[in-house]
């Protein structure tokens, strides 16, 4: 059984700085790639930043290239995913979700086959 775990979300003012993290468990889970997502209200889920299971390829979407970093450390049948999160915007608010359950590290939610449960990011003075 593969779980995933969000945790580090919260309120923040514009400029500031958050730290995601996923918790990602079960058999083989260090093969996989890892994925951020976010889905604000009325709008649909966007991948955000991915990571191939070395953590030797990754990809940002446009609107977080150089304010997103998305790292991971694995361990047997155990990941954790971080994703630090610089230059807060109002827009970047949504819940944020990390995903895994395939090999290719992509930005595309429907390739995903496991989901965590979301952490809240709001970004407001």
């Amino acid at each position: 059984q593969v779980q995933l775990v969000e945790s580090g979300g919260g309120l923040v003012q514009p400029g500031g700085s958050l730290r995601l993290s996923c918790a990602v468990s079960g058999l083989g889970v260090e093969y996989w790639a890892i994925g951020w997502f976010r889905q604000a209200p009325g709008k649909e889920r966007e991948g955000v930043s991915c990571i191939s299971s070395s953590g030797g390829t990754k990809h940002d979407t446009g609107s977080v290239k150089g304010r997103f970093t998305i790292s991971r450390d694995n361990a047997k049948n155990t990941v954790t995913v971080n994703l630090q999160m610089n230059s807060l915007k109002p827009e970047d608010t949504a819940v944020y979700y990390c995903a895994t359950g395939q090999s290719l590290a992509s930005l595309v939610p429907g390739l995903y086959d496991y989901w965590g449960q979301g952490t809240q990011v709001t970004v407001s003075s």
